[in-house]
Order: structure tokens, then sequence, then C-alpha cells
């Protein structure tokens, strides 16, 4: 049980309220003034603890950046993608503001203050609502699930409303646009995979030819991979093999015939083992000896003609082809040799296969997505997005779509519903019907016909009775006659 102890100093008589903890060890609850407002202290210790709401109340002296920095961020449990994002989500927007601040000293009232703060900085209300909603949040719910601060200060504050825009999906004819563009055959094979598929960009740039049953047709998506800064990953490397995808779920799905023949040739074409990735980075370059003779000169944006394999080619041509890049290297190479050069530290080779998306995007998808002239500029993701649009246009059923996808919920696949931009013409042909019924529409031409027909009727009963009345005339006038 609890008690109060006196306690004399230099500045008077205070009280110090002890209790003991839900270990038996023996907390302080605080030094005060009067032993009334010391028993208030312990006897609130107590409660807290007989309601599993046990904490040190000292605790929530320390500085919002200690405990996020020392306590919940290197424990909390989330996927290193995300913890890359959070780390920046911190720096960026949220310790600036409450790092040197004391735990017990935010409020509901601080942290409106900062939303506003951050509203006149120019901060998006999307991303706001993700620092506060999925930052702010979980770490004032550790703190109070841990005993750290006794309420929650983010709890019930609300952020401006950020509104969900439509989707624009890419139309069959706007993707085949965009393919044609494409730079190579394996860039164009990558993307029909893609929208043939749906699958995410590290589950599809994680595909392996193993995953693939060519007699069946059936994929297994089993992995995906995730392109990390080297020091949020576990090896201080770029890419990260996840063993499962987004969700934490594994799914089974077929693809078309043509798709799948297309991707067995692939395979056999580059000698692909069952563990080799159907699309990477590990392309040998072309042998500049076995090239046509007029293919080694080019014309630069300049204006003049280099030839490959140079170094004026390089650095005047702005050519970046390996042979041009290797000539460079062999130049700087040979200087160093000579103690011409104070060369920097050698960078590390990263040799791993996968493809960075950010590569990718700028070398192939950015620049078909040019030349195809769209008037919109669709994501490589937007594929995904397209992929269900066309399922579910084309009749397919909604869970089947939903296990394809890998949703958990299924009213996430009910937001491709009427995507298309032919989505609403049926609509469109209901409202006219009721607008204009085809009766109404068609009485003009009727009309017309109906009067034709009965002015021909009226003209032939007429003809009838002409002759009728000369018939008549005819027989009365040999009658007149004998009178």
């Amino acid at each position: 049980m609890g008690f109060t102890r006196k306690r004399k100093g230099p500045n008077g008589t205070r009280y110090q309220a002890l209790y003991n903890d839900a270990r038996g060890i023996r907390q302080t609850a605080g030094t005060f003034a009067t032993r009334k407002e010391a028993d208030r202290a312990w006897q609130r210790a107590e409660t807290r603890i007989a309601e599993g709401k046990a904490g040190d109340p000292r605790r929530a002296r320390q500085t919002f950046r200690t405990y996020v920095e020392e306590r919940w961020f290197p424990n909390h449990r989330i996927e290193a993608s995300t913890r890359q994002d959070y780390a920046y989500a911190l720096a960026s927007h949220v310790m600036p503001y409450f790092g040197d601040m004391r735990l017990q000293d935010i409020t509901s009232e601080t942290v409106r203050e900062w939303i506003t703060h951050l509203n006149k900085q120019g901060v998006s209300a999307y991303r706001i609502k993700y620092c506060k909603t999925a930052i702010l949040n979980a770490i004032f719910t550790t703190a109070v699930n841990d005993g750290v601060l006794v309420y929650h200060p983010s709890r019930g504050v609300k952020t401006d409303p950020v509104p969900e825009k439509p989707r624009q999906i890419i139309t069959a004819d706007q993707f085949a646009r965009i393919y044609e563009a494409l730079p190579d055959e394996t860039s164009k094979l990558l993307v029909e995979t893609d929208i043939e598929s749906g699958l995410r960009w590290g589950e599809l740039t994680e595909l392996r030819v193993k995953d693939l049953d060519f007699a069946t047709s059936i994929l297994t998506v089993s992995r995906a991979v995730v392109e990390l800064v080297p020091k949020f990953h576990p090896e201080g490397r770029r890419f990260l093999v996840k063993d499962y995808p987004k969700g934490q779920r594994w799914r089974r799905f077929k693809l078309s015939p043509q798709i799948v023949a297309k991707l067995k040739s692939h395979a056999e074409a580059h000698n692909l083992a069952p563990d080799d990735l159907f699309f990477s980075r590990r392309a040998e370059p072309p042998n500049l000896e076995l090239l046509d003779p007029e293919a080694l000169t080019f014309e630069a944006p300049n204006g003049r003609t280099y030839t490959h394999g140079t170094i004026t080619a390089y650095s005047l041509g702005k050519c970046k082809c390996h042979h041009c890049r290797a000539a460079y290297a062999a130049y700087r190479a040979d200087r160093r040799a000579q103690g011409k050069d104070n060369p920097r530290k050698p960078r590390a080779i990263d040799d791993d296969p996968h493809i960075p998306a950010s590569w990718f995007r700028n070398h192939c998808w950015h620049p078909a997505r040019a030349a195809a002239d769209l008037g919109w500029s669709p994501r490589i993701h937007d594929l995904r997005h397209a992929h269900a649009s066309w399922l579910l246009a084309g009749g397919a059923d909604l869970q089947v779509v939903k296990e394809r996808l890998g949703h958990r919920k299924i009213s996430t696949t009910e937001r491709y519903l009427h995507t298309l931009p032919t989505a609403d013409e049926t609509a469109l042909d209901a409202l006219a019907k009721i607008r204009t019924p085809p009766s109404s529409q068609d009485a003009p031409a009727d009309l017309e016909a109906q009067l034709a027909e009965a002015q021909a009727k009226i003209t032939q009963l007429q003809a009838v009775l002409a002759d009728q009345l000369i018939a008549q005339h005819t027989e009365t006038r040999p009658n007149l006659r004998s009178v």
C-alpha cells in the first residue's frame, strides 16, 4: 500500500508520494507541498495499477525525440520500406515541431497547432494526414499502452479532408501505343506481363522462372522485392527480397496462353535457370567489333559526328553507352596509375540483378509514354489498375479479380468497377430511351406513311364513286328520251 513521506530540505517541508508498482518495486509519484496532494498522487498511482494502467510518471518528462529515437522507432515492428518512409517523414515534418517538447507537455491543442503549422508551410493534406494518422497516432498509442502517457494527445484530432480522385484507366488503344514505343523486346514483354497479370512492381521484378508452371499456365506469387536506401537495409544493400508479397499471403492464378508462350520463349532464348529472374538488368552489351561499321559513328546533339568507344564521344558527344563509358574509365584509370589524378573513394559495386524502378521509368516507360502522346501521364502501377478494370468490364467475377490482385477486402476491388471511359454508355442509352421513347422517335415517319396510305385510299374511293355516277347517268338518259 502507498504512503506519504515527510521530507525537510532547504526549501522547507515537502511530502513525497510513494507506492509499489505491479512488480512490488517501490516507486515515487512525485514530491508535493502538502500531504493532501501527496496522498492523492500515490492513490492515483495505485488506482492505475489496479486498472492495468501502471506507469512511471517520470517517464513522461522525457522529450519526444528521446522517446521516439531511443525507444519507439528501434522497437516498432514494421516493414523495411515503411521504416524508411517513416524516417523521412519524422525528420521532415514531425521532429522539427515536437522533438524538444516533453511528452507530458504535448496535448490535443498542441497537435492541432502542429497541423496548422504544416498547412502554412504548404505541406499537402495527404502528407499531413499520413504523418498524423500513420506515425503520430502510432507513437502516442504505444506511449499510452506502455504507461508512459496517461491519455492519447492526437486521438480525435482531425486533419483536412483528402478528396478521393477518380481513377483514369489506360484503354486498350493507349496501351498499344505505349507498347509499340518501348525500346526493346524485353521491356515490351515486361510491360505486357504486367498488364496481363496485374502484378505490383516488386512482385513483377522478383518473378522467377520456377514461379510459372508452363504446363498449366499457373503463376504463383510468393515473394516481392523492395528497393531501399542502404542504411535501411539489414545488410546495407539496395534490394531486399521478402518471402511474401504485400498482404503476407501467397496467391496463384492463371495466365493467358499467349503470354505464357512468350515468357517460355524468353526463358529459352536467354538460357534462364529455374531460379533466374525473368527480367533483370544483367544484359551483355553488344560487341563493338561485330557492329556494322556505319553503326560505330553517331551524330551528337551538337551536330558533330563521333565514334563509339572514344573519350571524345563520352565527353563532347555526351554518349553514355557501354563502349564510351568503358573508354573513359580506361582513360581515367591510366591517369590515376600515373599519379595525375586524385581518385575518389571507390564506390561499392552492386551486382544485384533486380531492375531499379527509377531506371525503368527514365529509360523505358517515360520515353514511350511521351512518344504515345496520350494527353495524360499514366504510371507503371496504372497497368495494375488497367488489368483489374479490363477484367471487370469484360464480365469477370468480382471475387476472382480480388484473388488475382491479392486484395484483402472486396471493397478495394469494387473501386475498379465502371472505371473505363465507355462504362457509362449503357446508362446513357437507358436515359435516352426514357427521355425519347422509340415510339415517339419513329412517330414522324409512321405518320407520313399513314397519311400517304389514307390519301391513296381516298383517291381510290373517289375514282369508284365517279364511275358509279357515270353509270347511273347513262342508264337514266334513254328513259328520258322515250318520255
